[in-house]
């Protein structure tokens, strides 16, 4: 399988993707460019993760294609199916790292599992993609003992050590501070800058983030994609949702819905708190 140089394009096809049978998205016609920083945008629930799943491989489209590099990804034979997921690399959400494992030997795992290499060539590329998080100082601790930005920097390093064709990013700024977002941001355009071919998709719903880091966005809602272009025409857009999306502005039916209490359940409280 012969692939070319430079990015790899992921190309959706009348692409629907869920669950079994029930769909959480479908008629997805999109290409993602090779080469550059994607950012995937959308609500809570409208099917970022689920799309980064079947990108990775780890679920089968009920129907359409995904297309890597050209080749159809789930129409490969398994062998060549097998290779493709080899050059890619994912930053999940969490990190994701072992906890009974150092820092060092976390990030070798894809070495480890799957060369065999002597233990000292294994700790040396350990260390120098730890160094490129800034962590190479960290290198003999453990998880628990490090903290959610520096789990979230090693989870970058591993997914790098085999240096991808293709970068995976799960919600990489969630559940970090402001300061600590916008490093990662940095890492992240650093590390694009250090692999320009290298095709990065984030999933993301962190507006900052987008602006730092995004070069292509698509944005998904309601099952199907509702704009697939740069970053600046997003910005230009007149679309009233994207619109709503990027300055956070609610719809005009959002908003807790006015019922009167139940007069039972009013009167017992009344009478409790009496008491």
């Amino acid at each position: 399988m012969e692939t070319g140089r430079g990015g790899w394009d992921i190309a959706f096809r009348e692409l629907a993707a869920g669950y079994g049978a029930r769909a959480v998205l479908s008629g997805i016609n999109a290409t993602l460019p090779g080469g550059k920083v994607t950012v995937i945008l959308g609500g809570s629930g409208c099917g970022k993760s689920t799309l980064l799943r079947h990108i990775i491989g780890l679920s089968r489209p009920i129907s359409g294609n995904i297309l890597i590099g050209g080749h159809d990804f789930f129409h490969l034979p398994e062998r060549e199916f097998r290779r493709l997921r080899r050059r890619m690399g994912v930053l999940f959400q969490d990190g994701a790292l072992l906890g009974a494992l150092t820092l060092a030997q976390n990030v070798a795992l894809p070495l480890t599992e799957h060369l065999n290499l002597p233990k000292e060539v294994v700790r040396r590329a350990a260390l120098r993609v730890l160094k490129m998080v800034e962590l190479e100082d960290f290198a003999d601790f453990y998880p628990n003992e490090l903290s959610g930005g520096m789990r979230k920097r090693a989870g970058l390093a591993r997914a790098i050590i085999a240096e991808p064709r293709i970068l995976l990013c799960d919600e990489p700024t969630s559940g970090l501070d402001p300061i600590t977002a916008a490093r990662m941001d940095a890492l992240l355009k650093a590390m694009h800058a250090f692999y320009p071919d290298m095709t990065m998709i984030i999933v993301s719903h962190d507006l900052a983030s987008l602006d730092a880091i995004a070069e292509h966005v698509l944005v998904l809602r309601d099952g199907g994609a509702v704009f697939n272009g740069s970053l600046e025409e997003l910005r230009e857009s007149d679309d009233p949702y994207l619109r709503r999306f990027l300055h956070r502005l609610p719809g005009e039916d959002d908003g807790p819905a006015h019922t009167p209490p139940d007069p039972e359940v009013r009167a017992a409280l009344d009478r409790w708190l009496a008491q």
